[in-house]
């Protein structure tokens, strides 16, 4: 803490970072909050030097290597979980119940500030003029050109880069081309859009291609949209097509796009109305051929319920803590002497 807190207090002065960035997207704090939280947790720390001596440990040392084994297994397997599936508690903008045109819009009144500046050019000479004094009657100044200058920087959609062009594929050039914009289709259908996502089709987990395929086949029974998203050249996606035939129909966008919507390569995204209905990672596609189909779209399961979540995990951490807490209990109340019967106290 000696070190941090005055380098937080020098970037709260000094403002060269936007924000904290110590949580992500789960807890967003300005530098200045960042300090404070510094200066809280140095008291607390004073403190507990201060007072070390008397702090008793929770458990005894037989106990502890069993507690202290136990949190960094359970530690492990909550990150490896996270990694091989999809996050427990996902703070992105696309989570499971997200709405995707709420998070692309942004008050006007908190945009960014910004001012036209206009370049005329007069007997060679480049000038300024703002939206106020620009010469639009004075036909001696000649425009060059338009800057666009910030005054002041506002908040930003948490989704500024959402857009998918499809592919089209053209029989006679035997290859995809660039199709229309489909973004305002797929967040404004009331319908199911499923969208298959992969930011890159050679490094794509192969294994449970079928069950892509199955769900791209129900989908297209149901009348329900497919696109399979990617940001992979045209070249790489008629090679994979080749290679893979599926019949899927593709669409391009933005490689980071594709990381933030999902990590799985690939996964698989359920739409209706512009909401994230539900998202599945490559080994949880579920079979939707099967006679629950319809149901499984509406399945959303215990992914929906944050604080659910929340208790299921500290129960799972807690309840073994608390057995071996009881079970070190037990042991010093056999180890007491035993009262007689009959025993009373002399005085």
């Amino acid at each position: 803490m000696a070190i941090f807190l005055p380098l937080t207090l020098w970037i709260a002065l000094k403002n060269p970072v936007k924000d904290c960035g110590c949580f992500g997207d789960a807890l967003i704090i300005s530098n200045w909050e960042t300090f404070y939280k510094n200066i809280v947790l140095g008291v607390c720390a004073v403190v507990l030097l201060r007072y070390y001596p008397r702090i008793m440990p929770l458990f005894s040392v037989g106990s502890a290597w069993k507690t202290g084994a136990y949190t960094v297994v359970f530690g492990f397997a909550f990150s490896v979980y996270n990694v091989v599936k999809l996050p427990v508690f996902d703070f992105r903008p696309y989570h499971i119940g997200a709405n995707i045109p709420e998070n692309m819009y942004i008050d006007p009144a908190k945009a960014d500030v910004v001012e036209n500046i206009f370049i005329y050019s007069k007997g060679g000479v480049e000038q300024e003029f703002t939206e106020e004094d620009y010469p639009w009657n004075d036909s001696t100044w000649t425009f060059v050109e338009m800057k666009t200058k910030l005054i002041q920087e506002g908040e930003k959609p948490r989704i500024e880069d959402f857009q998918v062009s499809a592919l089209a594929y053209d029989s006679l050039l035997q290859g995809f081309v660039a199709g229309d914009d489909i973004t305002q289709q797929l967040l404004s259908d009331t319908g199911y859009q499923f969208l298959m996502v992969s930011h890159s089709l050679e490094e794509m987990n192969k294994r449970h291609l079928d069950d892509f395929r199955k769900a791209a086949g129900f989908a297209q029974k149901k009348g329900y949209g497919f696109y399979c998203l990617t940001s992979s050249p045209v070249d790489s996606i008629e090679a994979w097509s080749a290679r893979h035939p599926a019949g899927f129909r593709f669409a391009h966008a933005d490689e980071r796009v594709l990381k933030t919507m999902i990590r799985s390569n690939p996964g698989l995204l359920l739409l209706s109305g512009g909401n994230v209905i539900n998202k599945w990672d490559d080994s949880e596609v579920p079979d939707f051929e099967s006679e629950r189909g319809e149901e499984l779209l509406k399945a959303k399961g215990w992914k929906m319920n944050f604080w659910g979540k929340l208790m299921v995990i500290l129960l799972i951490f807690i309840v073994p803590l608390l057995l071996v807490k009881l079970e070190e209990f037990k042991g010093k109340r056999s180890g007491l002497p035993a009262i007689k019967k009959g025993y009373t106290k002399k005085i």
